[in-house]
């Protein structure tokens, strides 16, 4: 399935690494993240609205959807560092050394890491759903935490996780599809299906991706917490009422990352720029005035 109106390209980031991307519009430049179990195709709505007066770009993560999947070797293949540098070497390819950066879940997280790596490249940061993650360890705890399960499964060594996701694919994946919205209509049958059939496909650099989450993602937070590293550019973070849930002050958490920050809580469902397009598209464009 594809973004209709958009071009497709496979563009080198990396070596022996490409990413499949949808280009579309003209003007300043924005680059959309997807989350998981999702590829680029979450951003179908936001980004045909966007690429009126924008030059939107939007990739598969490495290791999802039509990108590469290069085996992991070392930890550091699907660090979010490895992936944000993907990111700016795409935005590059065009011609665009600085844009707007926008993240929901698993790219949120890769576009944090793009604005701590390089705040000179990225001009506005958007994040959906997400804590950073070295606070989203720490908030997991008691009984609430195991909503966060799927963290925990595939931070295991490499071999047990794969093996029993392999074996209920569409089961595992689609939990996630079920339980994380709250409108089933804006995840229709076909989208819902080419989910499926690309995360079936890429099981290992999906583990491979949260694998590191836990482990080499968490080092590199840590040392930016302790030098003081933070995001230097406008934020806009959108979430649900997770806090609430879980026991946080999710915009205090927030605070410790970025001066420049709004943040909101939405009532929409994890799925937010396929559930609430409109919402998404209103807070992008306002982030891109400040």
């Amino acid at each position: 399935m594809r973004i209709d109106g958009f071009d497709y390209q496979r563009v080198p980031v990396a070596e022996e690494v490409a990413l499949n991307v949808a280009v579309g519009g003209s003007g300043s430049p924005v680059v959309l993240l997807h989350g998981f179990p999702q590829t680029h195709l979450m951003w179908r709505h936001v980004a045909a609205d966007l690429a009126a007066d924008h030059t939107v770009l939007v990739p598969d993560l490495r290791g999802y959807g039509d990108s590469d999947k290069p085996a992991d070797t070392g930890g550091e293949t699907y660090a979010k560092r490895t992936m944000a540098a993907d990111v700016v070497a795409l935005a590059r390819a065009f011609g665009h050394e600085r844009f707007a950066l926008a993240g929901h879940d698993r790219g949120a997280l890769v576009a944090i890491r793009a604005g701590l790596d390089h705040p000179e490249r990225i001009s506005h940061l958007a994040i959906l759903d997400v804590l950073p993650t070295l606070d989203m360890w720490d908030v997991l705890r008691g009984t609430s935490g195991a909503v966060g399960f799927h963290l925990y499964l595939m931070a295991q060594p490499p071999g047990l996780p794969e093996q029993l996701i392999e074996g209920s694919a569409d089961a595992f994946f689609g939990h996630f599809l079920d339980a994380w919205g709250t409108s089933p209509e804006a995840i229709p049958a076909d989208v819902r299906e080419a989910y499926l059939a690309a995360s079936r496909a890429a099981i290992p650099s999906i583990v491979a991706d949260y694998r590191a989450s836990a482990f080499i993602d968490v080092e590199h937070d840590t040392q930016d917490r302790e030098a003081g590293n933070r995001l230097r550019m406008p934020v806009t973070v959108l979430q649900q009422d997770w806090g609430a849930a879980l026991g946080y002050d999710a915009a205090a958490l927030w605070h410790g990352w970025a001066s420049d920050l709004h943040h909101r809580t939405v009532s929409c469902g994890h799925f937010m720029a396929e559930e609430s397009p409109a919402e998404i598209v209103g807070a992008l464009r306002e982030l891109m005035t400040r």
